[in-house]
């Protein structure tokens, strides 16, 4: 049997020591993503790109020959320089120069330079992330399925065959159809080999080797094996329960947020739409942005079409909890949140907003998560603010603590990915610092 692999290499590269390499390298690879993607742009974030890893971290290992310097015999092939037999002579002075240059003039490659497709650039980039609190209340049935074994077919690929239940119904049919056994046949021939060695009876002769020949015809009419005894292993697809879940993603769009604010929120919201399109098939998305009213929106609106106006963030909260109404029951839905805001809104707003997410939007959902992007001042530590705005007050002051309601502040581009990390990073995985 000949097995062709056709699988296509990417790059025209080995597949197998591509994917050994990434194994070997993860940590570095890994990292050089993450901080290549601080300097992406939104449409960029999904693709794949080059990036650098240090040289001295992608060593092949070396089995070196133990002892010290000195002179030592050894066999090496020929070359289009020297044949067989030829001598080489020791190089004279110190040690080799390696790849780079000669000291003060210009300087070696200390980088690896690594081609990464799309789908490696997202699994090295999603590897420690997750949902967290992904447990159903309710299982739902979906369009999800597994294999399950469901008996046995006459039919089927020979990697499935049942050897025992095959046996098993050559035996019977052995047995039904009288089909002589070797040790039938055998005991015959010794009798006549006996016979005509003594020179026995020459009836009883002729009637054995008359039953010899009737048993021989029998057994060669009647397989051992027949087509009909073949029984294979059959699998179907049947449904499983699986977990459903919904992320309703709130952005304020008001005039208070600068483009800048906007670009921030926006990067979160991309980053968490690949992660979730990426990592789950059972998981909806609904885009709600509001100003001093709230709408649902498709993608596109969300991240590409302009808007202006107030502020009244309780507009976007009950928005959400008509959404769900509708068409997320929470004794079957998952419900997660995903809130990003400059932290302005109206003053009289506020007990308003507090009341809706601790009474209705908390006791429903599995994770909140806020985000407040802001100016900053370059003087600044990362991540501080330059004011306590008013829904952060709120959201500190009056919404009930809890592990499934989290707040993080950024207001800078490179502080995207280290707090969208700690807000979803798998449980038992280091969160690598707050922001």
């Amino acid at each position: 049997m000949h097995i062709i692999d056709r699988r296509l290499n990417p790059g025209g590269r080995s597949f197998t020591n591509r994917q050994r390499f990434l194994r070997r390298a993860k940590n570095l690879v890994q990292r050089a993503v993450r901080e290549d993607f601080k300097n992406r742009s939104i449409k960029d974030l999904d693709q794949g790109g080059e990036v650098s890893i240090v040289r001295e971290g992608v060593h092949e290992p070396v089995l070196r020959r133990a002892g010290g310097s000195g002179k030592r015999d050894v066999v090496l092939p020929g070359n289009r320089d020297y044949v067989e037999g030829d001598r080489i002579r020791r190089p004279q002075g110190g040690a080799g120069a390696g790849a780079g240059s000669e000291a003060g003039q210009g300087s070696g490659e200390d980088a690896f330079r690594f081609l990464l497709t799309r789908e490696e650039y997202l699994d090295l980039f999603l590897d420690d992330l997750e949902l967290p609190n992904l447990a159903k209340r309710k299982l739902a049935t979906t369009e999800a399925k597994e294999l399950r074994r469901a008996g046995y077919s006459t039919t089927g690929s020979p990697s499935s065959l049942s050897v025992s239940r095959t046996m098993r119904h050559s035996l019977s049919r052995r047995i039904a159809l009288r089909r002589p056994g070797r040790a039938a046949i055998r005991e015959i021939e010794e009798e006549i080999a006996r016979l005509e060695v003594s020179g026995g009876d020459p009836a009883r002769l002729a009637a054995l080797r008359v039953e010899h020949e009737r048993l021989v015809q029998r057994s060669r009419r009647i397989a051992y094996i027949d087509p009909i005894d073949l029984r294979y292993r059959r699998y179907e697809q049947t449904p499983r329960p699986v977990a459903q879940a919904v992320m309703f993603c709130l952005m304020d769009v008001s005039g208070s947020m600068s483009e800048h604010m906007k670009d921030l929120a926006k990067r979160f919201y991309a980053l968490l739409h690949i992660f979730l399109r990426r990592s789950y098939r059972n998981v909806d998305v609904v885009f709600i942005r509001h100003t001093d009213h709230a709408e649902e929106v498709d993608e596109e609106t969300f991240f590409h079409s302009p808007e202006t106006g107030g502020t009244i963030v309780s507009t976007a909260l009950e928005e959400m909890l008509s959404v769900v109404r509708a068409r997320y029951n929470p004794d079957d839905w998952n419900i997660y949140v995903a809130q990003a805001s400059d932290g302005d809104n109206i003053g009289t707003d506020n007990a308003r907003v507090a009341a809706l997410v601790n009474e209705s939007i908390l006791p429903i959902c599995q994770y909140f998560a806020y985000l407040e992007v802001g100016r900053g001042d370059t003087h600044l530590p990362a991540g501080v603010m330059t004011r306590t705005t008013d829904l952060w007050r709120t959201y500190e002051g009056q919404v009930a603590p809890g592990g499934h309601f989290v707040m993080r502040k950024v207001w800078h581009r490179r502080e995207i990915y280290p707090v969208f990390r700690e807000l979803f990073r798998r449980a038992g995985v280091d969160g690598g610092g707050k922001s």
